[in-house]
């Protein structure tokens, strides 16, 4: 915008006088004194470089100049509304749509009751909730905030680290009533393993952990974690679960202890987010209700 571009006092100060059909008139509606708005239109006049009003015995009448401007003004005038209530509730209450991305088993098993709370707190917060155990960019914006289970990568991003989510491997009592327990990891072999379709990090890190469950072979194959922990459930076979989620489950049983995984988790957003409340408050929800599944 250059010195000489008009500001929008001047298009309100022309569209209250198209409304109100006067200066005086005008001037009441926007608290102006009426030599204020005066200039405000001749300063306008100026700019454009054509009259929008002439006078007449029932007052000012808009040119055609003045008529097509209109819309125009109108459209900035919702737009400067919007703004004001935006800003008002930023500064007032928690308002708006908030993206998060989770993995698929932390998103469907234990985000939920966070994120009850906090709408029953803020009920106008409107949030959209990703799940995938893939890593969304949130440079480009496919989320707002992110429950991460590595460490940021990327710069320009925020992480608040909230704890280690730990895994086991874990069995249903109905499979351990029909096939028994391993004692050792050899004797995974004999067993149904639930495990993964595709190489991903979790899985090369769990071979390294225990190099008998890649010898075994997979009973259940799923790249989805909510498949896999739905099959543990289920009965089918041996599978790794959270391991504060099979606390809450009495019929989960741990197998082989010693075979434990650890996933060092963080809730992550990008530093421009930082300024709008309702970006901040979700991510203040997700990190404090995060740890306190992390701490069990």
């Amino acid at each position: 915008m250059t010195p000489t571009d008009p500001s929008w006092d001047h298009y309100r100060a022309a569209l209250a006088v198209l409304d109100e059909g006067s200066l005086s008139g005008a001037a009441r509606a926007l608290g102006l004194t009426q030599p204020t708005l005066g200039r405000q239109i001749a300063a306008l006049e100026r700019a454009l470089g054509t009259a929008l009003f002439t006078r007449s015995p029932a007052g000012l009448a808009p040119t055609e100049a003045a008529l097509t401007l209109a819309p125009y003004a109108r459209s900035l005038a919702a737009t400067a509304e919007a703004l004001r209530r935006a800003v008002a509730a930023e500064a007032e209450g928690v308002a708006g749509r908030v993206r998060i991305t989770a993995s698929e088993v932390v998103g469907a098993e234990v985000l939920p009751p966070i994120l009850a709370d906090l709408h029953a707190r803020h009920p106008d917060l409107a949030l959209d909730v990703v799940l995938s155990d893939r890593v969304q960019d949130l440079l480009r914006r496919d989320a707002d905030v992110a429950v991460r289970m590595a460490p940021p990568t990327q710069g320009a991003l925020v992480a608040r680290r909230v704890g280690t989510v730990r895994l086991g491997l874990y069995a249903h009592r109905r499979y351990a009533a029909r096939r028994g327990l391993p004692e050792r990891p050899a004797d995974l072999a004999r067993h149904s393993l639930i495990g993964f379709d595709a190489g991903t990090p979790f899985l090369r890190a769990m071979m390294r952990a225990a190099p008998a469950l890649g010898e075994a072979g997979f009973a259940w194959r799923s790249d989805s974690t909510l498949a896999q922990l739905a099959a543990v459930r289920a009965g089918f076979g041996l599978g790794a679960c959270h391991t504060a989620l099979a606390a809450r489950d009495p019929d989960l049983i741990r197998v082989l202890p010693e075979l434990a995984w650890e996933l060092p988790t963080a809730i992550v957003m990008h530093e421009d987010l930082r300024r709008l409340r309702r970006c901040r408050m979700v991510f203040d929800a997700l990190a404090e209700g995060m740890a306190a599944y992390c701490a069990g």
